[in-house]
């Protein structure tokens, strides 16, 4: 039997267990398990980092009984990696506000952002209590969510390897990403322990163990986060590739080099399922758009808590516009469709005035990329062919195959003669180039009517409500 390689893909909503081939990279088996979501105040997410941990070692135990049931022995499996997606909190503006003139952006490749993780755990320390006592009395680790998987795993209070790796650190607003290290400036400023951080070790070695249930001895040999992970399992080694993954939210990298990496972000077609009620389930959006085959004028700008990439504000908000009398919800659902696509072109837009060297097509994965309307769609508006594997796991293809190749483990060379060949689909640009161009200068012109909107700060906070002065 060929060996076996295992990942570990912790999202926003589910955790799955995957096992794949190491040498065809197949996908094997799987298991999947939903995770349950608190919404305690506008804008804000939580989840139980312990029912995360059940679901990991459900996910893992539910897998390994499908193998047994397949007669592959679970022995052969050689590895696994953990890829992370991590939600967020987004925290109070007062905060935001206080630091927005002093981190320097150079030493973090990031914009000020309530997104990342350096003022959720400022906010954390000012607020609760329990954070306080537990750093005061050194009782406290502080990590990203790939750090407490691979703490629990490996032995948790007995022994747990308290890492992460360069990827995740690097979206925390406290790593330095010339050093790569944690920076005791930016530490200093948010006042954080330096001691409470994980320590930062390379995407690809083996950094334990694990300690208990079917897999116990397998080595966790790899840690990646998950839209690093799509590049991999995209097969992005060369600089200047690209991909774009279409989930929940949509991010898309760019192999620069040395040079790193930008992501952007967006729900639209959760909104209008579960906010709005316009479509049952995320399919039948396209059903809905293709009945429509336009958007007749109507551009859909989702900016529901501030615009991402490429504009990086946080007081722009979604809004709708070029509404008339005819419009329907097929043609908002097409809108919605168009709006994932814009948002890509803008920041593809913007990668290749930085890189001076247009991107001439983009490899896709994700959710959504089931959508074959939406892949036109992408197609037509960037002007150039998007590529779609027929494997739609490539994250966590990615993510096995970092684990795989690390040193220790070995059975999976990513050197360009030995990756294995994924089958894919190609969409070509339908449309000439002025009509991309106008729709897309449309698109840019409501974006500027969703800039600014939030220009006060709220004055109460009752009933999870944020009335204006």
């Amino acid at each position: 039997m060929e060996p076996l390689i295992a990942a570990i893909d912790q999202g926003t909503s589910s955790t799955r267990f995957l096992v794949f081939n190491a040498k065809t990279a197949e996908l094997i088996s799987h298991h999947q398990v939903e995770i349950n979501q608190s919404f305690p105040k506008e804008g804000w997410v939580e989840e139980d980092p312990k029912e995360i941990m059940q679901s990991v070692y459900e996910c893992m135990e539910r897998t390994c009984e499908k193998l047994c049931q397949l007669n592959i022995d679970i022995s052969n499996i050689k590895g696994g990696q953990l890829l992370m997606l991590t939600t967020y909190t987004p925290t109070p503006q007062t905060t935001y506000s206080k630091i927005i003139t002093v981190i320097h952006k150079h030493k973090t490749g990031l914009p000020i952002s309530t997104y990342f993780s350096a003022v959720k755990l400022r906010w954390l320390l000012d607020n609760v209590d329990e954070v306080q006592q537990a750093v005061l009395s050194e009782r406290a680790m502080f990590g990203t969510v790939d750090s407490w998987i691979i703490w629990c795993l490996t032995g948790g209070r007995n022994g747990g390897v308290h890492c992460t790796d360069v990827s995740n650190a690097s979206r925390t607003m406290l790593f330095n990403i010339h050093t790569l290290e944690w920076d005791p400036e930016l530490c200093r400023y948010f006042d954080v322990p330096m001691e409470i951080l994980p320590k930062v070790r390379s995407s690809s070695e083996i950094y334990g163990w694990m300690k208990a249930g079917s897999l116990a001895g397998v080595p966790i040999s790899g840690c990646l986060g998950d839209q690093s992970a799509a590049l991999v399992g995209q097969m992005c080694f060369k600089e200047g590739q690209a991909k774009n993954t279409y989930g929940t939210g949509c991010f898309l990298l760019r192999n620069t080099g040395t040079k790193g990496s930008v992501a952007i972000a967006g729900a639209v077609v959760r909104w209008l399922k579960d906010n709005m009620g316009i479509v049952q389930s995320s399919s039948e959006i396209e059903k809905l758009a293709a009945a429509a085959g336009t958007s007749y004028g109507c551009y859909f700008v989702p900016a529901f808590s501030g615009l991402y990439a490429p504009y990086w504000e946080p007081s722009a908000r979604g809004i709708i516009c070029g509404l008339t009398q005819f419009t329907n919800r097929n043609h908002l659902a097409f809108a919605a469709l168009e709006a994932v696509c814009f948002q890509t072109r803008e920041i593809l837009d913007a990668m290749n005035q930085d890189s001076g060297v247009p991107l001439t097509q983009l490899q896709v994965d994700g959710g959504m990329t089931s959508n074959r309307l939406l892949m036109q769609l992408q197609a037509d508006i960037l002007c150039i062919p998007v590529v779609r594997p027929t494997m739609s796991e490539t994250s966590a293809l990615g993510a096995a195959m970092a684990a795989g190749a690390a040193e220790g483990v070995e059975v999976w060379n990513l050197s360009p003669d030995h990756l294995p060949h994924v089958s894919s689909e190609k969409y070509d640009p339908q449309i000439n180039s002025d009509e991309s161009e106008f729709r897309f200068a449309r698109w840019k012109k409501a974006v500027q009517k969703a800039m600014n909107w939030e220009t006060t700060e709220p004055c109460c906070n009752t009933n999870g409500m944020k009335p204006q002065c």
